[in-house]
This record gives structure tokens, sequence and C-alpha cells, in this order.
């Protein structure tokens, strides 16, 4: 179901709720998380059927992934976003400028990446840089790709052994802008792409929204089920996932906006004066997003740690490199 930030109303599903009434989700606050959308239920109290939820936290590291795993076409309705896995990895330190702590985020990247992936063997992987370079908050996308191993031409001329190994992952990347770059659609250009090249996978980056500010920069979420452009900030692009690509789509993204309502709702509630369905503090904000100040670097750190977890994943030689602690720098 593509989200599309209306109201969502539940039909008469099986739910755990008081007096048995049916939940009126609020999804004028946007979200591209499905762990914030899947809180924004158990908050009031209601269990959506066909939905389940996996924790693993690492202390050492202080990082935590959340697995929420859509199983059906009633909770795929009422979540509002497609059957699937989705990874969230949180990790609260993750806008410090800490070499160490953010090799270990990728290390955790590249392990669950791998599972979406599936079985290991030589793949040709396309990856697509989503978002626009000339904007900081969304360029996340574009500053990833920047920094990928990019092995397609070596080993179409040479083999793998070109690349030192015996095997490896064939991988080509492409940033396709936005619309008032192109004239457009992503999805149209991605498949021509994918027509010309026949990749076996297609992973996208793009930058997302949250609702909880606390989220914003410090947390990663992996998908199986592609993803839809700019669905966070309310602008809708033609969805990207196995079935309009023909391939299977992972999706990564780091959320580097939030909705400016939910900053007024938030310093509301916490001076304890908020009556909730007496004030409505998003019909005038919910066409602003908010970023923070120090965003530049922000990104440029963060896009760091997604590419050095795709270079790992992609290549063995690499990821035993990444294990050992050095830093996978792009030649």
């Amino acid at each position: 179901m593509r989200y599309k930030g209306q109201n969502i109303f539940c039909p008469s599903y099986p739910m755990k709720k008081a007096k048995g009434a049916c939940k009126r989700v609020d999804s004028r606050i946007r979200t591209d998380l499905a762990l914030e959308t899947k809180e924004s239920f158990d908050a009031d109290n209601v269990e959506v059927q066909g939905v389940k939820i996996e924790e693993d936290y690492d202390k050492e590291n202080d990082i935590q992934v959340t697995k929420v795993v859509i199983e059906t076409r009633d909770g795929a309705r009422i979540m509002g976003k497609p059957m699937g896995n989705y990874l969230t990895l949180e990790a609260p330190d993750m806008v410090i400028p800490d070499k160490g702590y953010h090799r270990e985020i990728s290390k955790v990247v590249c392990k669950y990446l791998k599972e979406l992936l599936g079985e290991e063997g030589e793949r040709s992987i396309l990856v697509a840089g989503l978002g626009n370079r000339e904007v900081t908050p969304d360029s996340l996308g574009p500053l990833v790709v920047s920094n990928l191993l990019i092995t397609r031409h070596v080993i179409k001329e040479y083999g793998a052994y070109g690349m030192g190994e015996d095997s490896i992952n064939s991988v080509s990347s492409i940033v396709p802008g936005v619309m008032a770059q192109t004239g457009m659609e992503t999805a149209e250009i991605l498949k021509a792409v994918i027509k010309e090249t026949s990749p076996d996978v297609l992973i996208v980056i793009d930058a997302l929204a949250a609702r909880s500010v606390k989220r914003l920069n410090k947390t990663i979420q992996l998908t199986d089920t592609g993803i839809h452009p700019g669905s966070g900030v309310g602008n809708h692009r033609n969805a990207i996932n196995e079935g309009s690509m023909g391939i299977p789509v992972i999706a990564v993204g780091v959320p580097t906006v939030v909705d400016a309502g939910v900053i007024v709702r938030d310093a509301i509630e916490n001076m304890a004066v908020y009556e909730k369905g007496k004030v409505d503090i998003s019909s005038s904000l919910n066409s602003m997003f908010v970023t923070p100040k120090d965003i530049d670097e922000t990104v440029k750190r963060i896009s760091f740690t997604i590419s050095e977890a795709l270079n790992m994943a992609f290549s063995s030689n690499l990821n035993e490199l990444g294990e050992k602690g050095e830093t996978i720098e792009k030649k």
C-alpha cells in the first residue's frame, strides 16, 4: 500500500483495544520508519495482527536493532506499508565523529544487508543513490555512491582476478537525480538502466523522514520492500520495488529531516498541557521539515559509514579488512 500521509482508518480486523473500538491513525505527521508506525499503535495499546517484532541489543556498542516483519495483507493495510522485513538500527552516538564507533555500525549494517541479500555467491548489484546532491539533507544517496568500490567495468574487462580476488560481486552505480533536474521519474531511469545492464539486485540509498526527533541522523533502516521516493515529505514518486523493477530491491535509508509539527507536539506534551484531539498542531506545519544545523558534516559522516558497510558486504577481502578494524577508503 502506498503511504500517502493521509488519515488511515482500520477496518474491523481483530485487535485488542478497550471497548473494541477501531483505531484511527493520525499520519499527518509523516514517517518513513516502519518501527515508528508500529510504535504509534503500541502507544495506544493496539495490537496489529500480522505484524511481528524482533529485537536485538548490542550492549557493548549501544546499538539496538529492531526487526518489524509485516507478514499478512491485513497487517500491511493497517500499517500502510508493504509486506516484508524492516530492520531498524538505532545508534544514539551515530552523530559523534568517532571512527571506531562508526566502523562497528558498518559491521552491523553489513551483517543485516547480507541477510537481506540471501545466499552467498557472485551477483551483479546496481546501487542507486537517490536524492538531490544540491540539498544537504537529501544528499545521502549521492554521497554514499561516491564512496563505493565500483567493480563492474573491471570485472567485464579482466574478470574477478582483476580485482585481486577469486570471486567478487559486480557492482555498478547510478545517481539518477530528481525530477526537477531530469524531467523523468527515478523509476523510469532505473528501469532503463536495469534493462540495459541486467543486474541481479537493486539497492537504493535515500534520505528519510522521521516522526521522532531522537531518531534524526541516529537511525538506519534496511528493508526488502523497496521504496517510494519522497513519500516521507509528501512528495510521492513512482514506487521502486520488485514489482516495478523486475528484480529484488533493498532500500537503505537514514532519517535526516523531521516534520516541524513533531517538534511543536513534543514541546507541548513535555509541558503536560496537550489535550489530544483539541489542538491541531500539524495543519499549518505539515509542509515544513526541520533538519539539524550540523547536517552537512553529519550526512557526510553517515554516508561513509553506509558506503563502508556496502563495500564490506560486496567484497570478501574488504569484509576481512573491516573485521580487522581497518578503514576502507575508495582509491
